[in-house]
């Protein structure tokens, strides 16, 4: 009864927080050159130009009771937050490179089985990824990952330039990395797991507050922005570029929640320490991921926009479906080793510690 009770009230709750948090419609028609899988640009515009997104009416297939928290199957338990100090290594990450594959005004984690109701997304990853997308149909898909074992769907609003599309040119860089000061306490993401960072409806000092910020958005020698930079080089090697890291901490218990961020949360100072550990609510040490995005754009950039907004409505969505024993392979060599790795799990300063990866960028 007290978990029903958790549920209704998480529930009513998750409703609210998807109206004002999940719901502003996009502000730009799709156009430019279509990739697969792209609305006709006349009816994105007749229904999300400028309006606002209804609550979702419909969960996802993997929700057993249609409460909005997927259970993890098997739940971690028995976890304390590690406050160790393993010897200090500079890094300890790997590099996902993975490429553009489609948009679409889909989101399969805050509208499942809805396609359409989202504002226009850039897709990257695995190229299957649709409003009904599920864990089983994301692992029988392919990708634009380098690894083949990386079938996992990562996105964000479209940018736009005026009605142009502007998307990613070639692999972009998403930084797995420790985010705790124990790095051998991270562990691989379960299989299933999704979260969404960041907020479309944020204001721009919420998003300059926020704890995944890193360097806001960048262009040339202007950094920290929360607005697009005014002052963009109009130089061919100059692109428009921003980072973003999401929380690293799970509650071991939910593969998504209502609100599809509260089974994370971003690490915290350890009291009289300057260490990072998980809180004792979300015990569990998960990856850190970092998008690091760079768009085909530069010189003026008043006409620049995305889909979700202005530029600090800027936010991204996860969706694990790696290869385990792949992950499991580049989290323990590169990420607990305590090494800077690229996406065979290689690392060019520690040659002697050999790669994760084949040539192919699969297990040997």
């Amino acid at each position: 009864m007290a978990r029903r009770s958790k549920i209704a009230s998480g529930t009513l709750i998750a409703g609210a927080l998807l109206l004002t948090s999940l719901g502003l419609g996009g502000i730009a028609a799709s156009a430019g050159p279509p990739l697969s899988g792209s609305g006709a640009a006349s009816s994105f515009a007749a229904t999300h130009s400028g309006h606002s997104m209804a609550v979702s009416t419909a969960s996802s297939p993997e929700d057993p009771d249609g409460d909005g928290y997927i259970p993890a199957n098997p739940q971690v338990t028995g976890v304390t937050p590690s406050t160790k100090e393993p010897p200090h290594r500079y890094f300890h990450e790997f590099q996902a490179t993975c490429a553009v594959t489609h948009t679409r005004p889909d989101d399969p984690i805050v509208y499942p089985g809805q396609p359409g109701k989202s504002h226009d997304h850039t897709f990257m990853g695995n190229t299957t990824t649709d409003a009904n997308s599920t864990t089983a149909t994301l692992d029988a898909g392919t990708t634009a990952c380098r690894a083949p074992g990386d079938k996992s769907g990562y996105w964000m609003p479209t940018l736009y330039k005026g009605d142009r599309q502007v998307l990613p040119l070639g692999p972009q860089v998403i930084y797995y990395k420790a985010g705790v000061t124990d790095y051998a306490s991270v562990r691989p993401f379960p299989k299933g797991l999704r979260f969404v960072v960041g907020s479309p409806t944020q204001t721009a000092q919420e998003f300059r507050s926020h704890r995944g910020f890193v360097e806001g958005w960048e262009c040339g020698d202007s950094f920290f922005n929360v607005d697009f930079p005014t002052n963009c080089p109009n130089r061919a090697d100059v692109q428009l570029n921003i980072r973003f890291q999401a929380p690293s901490c799970w509650d071991g218990k939910y593969l998504d929640t209502p609100d599809h961020r509260s089974h994370m949360a971003y690490p915290v100072v350890n009291p009289g320490t300057n260490n990072n550990v998980c809180p004792a609510g979300h015990p569990v040490a998960l990856p850190m991921i970092e998008f690091k995005m760079a768009f085909p754009v530069n010189g003026d950039l008043s006409q620049v926009r995305l889909a979700s907004g202005p530029a600090w409505s800027f936010h991204y969505d996860f969706f694990n479906a790696w290869d385990a024993p792949t992950l499991q392979a580049l989290v323990g060599h590169c990420v607990v080793g305590g090494l800077q790795c690229d996406a065979r799990g290689y690392d060019q300063t520690h040659p002697e510690a050999g790669a994760a990866l084949d040539a192919n960028y699969e297990l040997p």
